[in-house]
């Protein structure tokens, strides 16, 4: 890595939630004078601590605003800084991309460390069109509302107020009647604001259209895949992953689906018996609170790698539920006015990660914890790159390296001979969570291919109606859904896209999920057939790189095929059919 002094550039303590702040700081970028390829180099850092000063203020701000989606206060700052600084930078950043552009001609800079980030630096003067910010501004502000509405979502079930993730613990219990209740009350509760969603998806789709347009693309799609920097694969690969999931997972999930009817005795499955134990054995409960799951995740991570381990410890210690404030890094628990899902997000002037989730208690908590776990080492692990830009590596790879700390870690969730935290103390109930997460890895496939597709088709035909809409999912969930009977509940089926956040907030993201499983299994079958140590070494050697290096080449640096067509996914999934056969039920 070449290394760079430290940037004296901007103040230590900056307030860049104003514009009057920062503007000082962006003149002073455009008016300095330039004769070198090192002060050229010099200014490229400068640039990118005073864009990381931003982004941080971003960070904290959307930080707050997820974590306490019904306090106003955190609302209406999220919404001015998007709404009155944002609009103001991009024009900026545009201008001082161009002449970042122009003087990397004048002064060359050394190829194999500055390529990628001129390559992507180009992408985005080529992109950029005064029209599409505001136009960006009104999206931002219509993904805060979504984020609001979605976290008001909540329901009164078994005498108390429960929010939607916290009623997933419901889908595990082995009565019947009780999942089934659960779930239409859950259903419900979406389909009470099916229009309100469905109102602000027509605006986002018109709107995302139009920045294509504005881009000089036909539609969104091409410029979707110009601002997401896939220079190593196109719409023509993501194709050939659909098929694959279609011909070669969708057989192995319908396997699997017969084989649960079989074993709960029930000849058709209903959407609430997928995720039951199908012995009649009750919830895996792995822990309580998120105070006890932080420290039995690191306990985790210290049986599979120290390393590891002592990264994740240095966090926190998961009682922390009060957004960013105070430099806090955690904030785990579900709670009424919290935001779905769960995300990392690196603050990139502190250079400090905040992992944000929803934990109810489920063994499905577990899985994501380790998984944003996998992401605060990826930004732990670049602190000291001096380029923003690397930093941060392509989401495709991104999440490589918090899938595979799903898989990595199964071995090491029991007891082990110290008696240090684990989840499960008894093996079966490993066992049980071992077998979901290694089926439920390449069961996640054919559902991102049904969102990557939908929002392909959705774009490709941003003129369509609501009921067209409905058409396109309702045919690529008889492709790829599941095999259950959805008799009696089409209101509900024909919704089931709206679960996914990505399509509202984040467009186009989530081919990345399954691209990136793909190479996290790759990475889990390394440490069975040459160890765990060769498999932790080969992760750390990919993420050190941040974003460096172009895509295959990150994936070759973590010892993996950068390939998601028919042949790969098919090697793979017979590989996880003879591992779960080792496992019982």
């Amino acid at each position: 890595m070449v290394q760079a002094a430290p940037s004296l550039f901007v103040p230590l303590v900056l307030d860049a939630s104003r514009w009057e702040n920062v503007q000082p700081l962006y003149q002073a970028l455009m008016d300095r004078a330039i004769s070198s390829a090192d002060e050229l180099q010099a200014w490229i850092i400068d640039r990118g601590e005073l864009d990381a000063a931003v982004n941080e203020t971003h960070a904290n701000l959307y930080i707050t605003m997820t974590c306490h989606t019904d306090d106003q206060h955190a609302s209406a700052a999220y919404l001015r800084f998007v709404e009155q600084v944002i609009p103001l930078i991009k024009p900026v950043a545009f201008e001082l991309d161009k002449r970042l552009v122009a003087m990397s001609t004048q002064y060359p800079l050394d190829e194999n460390r500055y390529g990628v980030f001129l390559r992507d630096t180009r992408a985005e003067v080529d992109l950029f069109r005064d029209a599409n910010v505001p136009i960006e501004t009104e999206l931002a502000r219509l993904g805060q509302k979504f984020e609001t509405v979605s976290g008001a979502m909540s329901v009164v079930f078994e005498g108390r107020e429960q929010t939607l993730a916290q009623m997933g613990r419901y889908q595990e219990v082995t009565d019947r009647g009780v999942r089934e209740n659960a779930w239409r009350t859950v259903a419900l509760r979406r389909l009470q604001d099916k229009d309100t969603l469905s109102d602000l998806y027509d605006q986002m789709v018109k709107l995302r259209h139009q920045v294509g347009v504005n881009a000089g693309y036909a539609d969104f799609v091409g410029y979707a895949y110009k601002s997401k920097h896939r220079f190593d694969y196109g719409v023509k690969e993501c194709q050939e992953f659909h098929d694959a999931c279609e011909k070669v997972v969708v057989p192995f999930a319908r396997r699997q689906e017969a084989k649960r009817a079989a074993a709960l005795g029930v000849d058709t499955l209903r959407p609430w018996d997928l995720a039951v134990d199908v012995k009649g054995r009750g919830p895996l409960r792995p822990f309580e609170g998120g105070e006890q799951l932080m420290s039995k995740a690191v306990a985790t991570f210290r049986r599979l790698d120290p390393r590891l381990g002592d990264m994740l410890a240095s966090l926190g210690d998961g009682s922390e539920s009060r957004g960013s404030a105070n430099g806090a890094n955690l904030d785990l628990d579900s709670r009424k006015g919290k935001a779905p899902g769960g995300y990392q997000f690196m603050r990139d002037r502190s250079r400090k990660p905040f992992i944000f989730m929803n934990a109810a208690g489920l063994s499905r908590d577990v899985d994501t914890m380790l998984h944003e776990a996998g992401h605060a080492f990826h930004s732990q692990l670049c602190v000291d790159e001096p380029l923003l830009a690397y930093r941060t590596s392509p989401t495709e790879f991104a999440e490589v390296a918090s899938m595979s700390m799903e898989l990595l870690t199964l071995p090491h969730l029991g007891r082990d001979p110290k008696g240090s935290d684990c989840f499960y103390s008894d093996d079966v109930d490993l066992q049980r969570h071992q077998r979901q997460q290694i089926e439920g890895s390449v069961r996640l496939l054919p559902w991102i291919a049904m969102i990557d597709a939908f929002q392909h088709w959705v774009y490709a035909n941003a003129a369509h109606t609501r009921e067209q809409r409905t058409a396109a999912w309702l045919d690529l969930d008889k492709r790829l859904g599941s095999s259950c009977s959805w008799q009696g509940l089409e209101q509900f089926r024909s919704i089931q896209w709206q679960r996914q956040l990505h399509l509202f907030t984040h467009p186009f993201y989530y081919i990345e999920y399954g691209i990136a499983q793909l190479g996290a299994l790759q990475l889990w079958l390394m440490g069975l057939e040459r160890g765990e140590r060769t498999a932790v070494d080969h992760y750390l050697k990919g993420l050190r790189l941040g974003g460096s290096k172009p895509l295959p080449e990150l994936f070759t640096a973590a010892g993996l095929k950068f390939d998601f067509g028919r042949d790969t996914v098919a090697r793979l999934v017979e590989r996880v059919e003879r591992e779960l056969e080792k496992l019982p039920e």
